[in-house]
């Protein structure tokens, strides 16, 4: 027996089945933008731990930031004792984030745990309970997460009962095909906010709205620029916070820092989480001083948050991010992503539609098992792939991917295509 194939008999008695897994192996160790397995075999991960790898894995300085750290304190807990680099990043992230100030930051563990305190400071900031998310949206798997999360299947199926004051907008009017007229998209997201108004819930009851630029799980649809647009008119109008999840598509991604930059409307939240720290647990809110300051003293928190690991971790993330200008790598990316999808939507029939946003790239194929099929080829030969909604292909390459390294993997992806036509 392989030290896998024993590792995946182990797996199989110690984890539960809920824990879902992209690919069958154990890595090894890793580097750069691949990965090798404890058989050995080399691949290029175009998955990069779903979004967090920005700067890829193990990058020389943030191994070496967290080392130092590690070699003076791992944790105290920032309730308990304080620290300068948690005092450091928050000015750093304030400073970065492009709401006008003054601004305030407040640090957690997960993207899930970031989501429901978002929520927590707009109702204490607005007085209000309400809030509004959109189907297809996916905002973490804890139960007010879940519930601000728009896919039943797997992630809220038998799960209830789940969080009250939770109303969802359909995301056909506010995602969809970027050729659409501004006037139609602005026409229909302002319809849909006003049914959601009459039908569902008063605007004056409503906190904050949560998008997340590009629909991440929901199948790698970016908004329509109309749409946040059409957004931050009507929040303005009503009193109520508009709230960007950036979980996936910030720090570089999408050719911006954040996505909702590459959108030039700036909204009151942003939510961060994943590649914030390089693959340590980290993730952080930031908003106007204000807002941040709502709640009441001991109403945010966490055991973990803003641990000092994570922290400099995130330093070295922010210092990598800007000398070697990794939003500007992402861009010229997704150029090359994009000309490559577009070609084979138009070459292979089952390819539905290829889209994206910097190297936030997806391709839809004609259904899930063929997608799965692909993905399965696709690591025979060595790249490592993953799906969203089932039947999308997308992309999270680290952004220090080698030009060589990027036309390796997407020539593997055409070649699991190709074997892949048959229904």
């Amino acid at each position: 027996m392989s030290i896998q194939e024993s590792l995946l008999s182990r797996r199989e008695k110690a984890v539960p089945r809920g824990p879902f897994n992209v690919a069958p192996i154990f890595a090894d160790r890793a580097e750069g933008a691949k990965l090798w397995d404890t058989e050995g075999r080399e691949y290029l991960d175009f998955c990069g731990g779903i979004g967090v790898l920005n700067v890829g894995h193990n990058h020389p300085k943030v191994t070496a930031a967290v080392k130092e750290q590690a070699s003076r304190f791992i944790h105290t807990c920032w309730h308990v004792v304080m620290y300068e680099p948690y005092v450091r990043l928050a000015e750093r992230l304030n400073e970065l984030v492009p709401i006008p100030g003054p601004n305030k930051t407040v640090f957690f563990t997960s993207g899930a745990e970031a989501t429901e305190n978002t929520v927590k400071i707009a109702r204490a900031h607005t007085g209000r309970q309400a809030v509004l998310s959109f189907e297809r949206g996916f905002h973490g798997r804890t139960l007010l997460a879940m519930t601000l999360t728009g896919k039943v299947k797997p992630y809220t199926e038998g799960f209830g009962p789940f969080a009250p004051e939770v109303y969802r907008l359909p995301y056909e009017a506010f995602f969809g095909r970027p050729e659409r007229p501004d006037t139609e998209v602005d026409a229909a997201c302002r319809s849909a906010l006003e049914h959601a108004f009459s039908y569902q819930i008063e605007p004056q009851h409503v906190a904050c709205i949560l998008i997340e630029p590009v629909l991440g799980e929901g199948g790698f649809l970016p908004v329509h620029p109309a749409t946040f647009r059409a957004l931050r008119d009507v929040t303005r109008q009503h009193g109520i916070l508009l709230a960007s999840d950036e979980v996936q598509t910030g720090f570089g991604r999408t050719g911006a820092l954040f996505a909702f930059e590459r959108y030039a409307v700036v909204p009151d939240m942003v939510v961060m989480a994943k590649s914030l720290a390089a693959g340590l647990p980290l993730s952080a809110v930031t908003a106007a001083a204000d807002i941040m300051d709502a709640p009441q003293l001991g109403g945010l928190g966490g055991t973990y948050g803003g641990n000092p690991l994570a922290c400099a971790a995130a330093h070295a993330v922010l210092d990598i991010m800007e000398e070697a200008s990794l939003p500007e790598r992402a861009a010229a990316i997704g150029t090359t992503v994009m000309s490559r999808f577009r070609d084979f939507n138009e070459r292979f029939d089952f390819v539905t539609d290829a889209r994206g946003l910097g190297a936030m790239c997806g391709l839809e194929l004609d259904g899930a098992s063929r997608a799965n099929r692909v993905l399965t080829e696709a690591l025979d030969r060595g790249l490592l792939l993953m799906t969203a909604s089932g039947n999308v292909i997308r992309t999270l390459m680290p952004l220090v991917i080698s030009d060589e390294e990027l036309t390796k993997g997407l020539d593997i992806l055409e070649e699991a295509l190709s074997c892949s036509t048959e229904p």
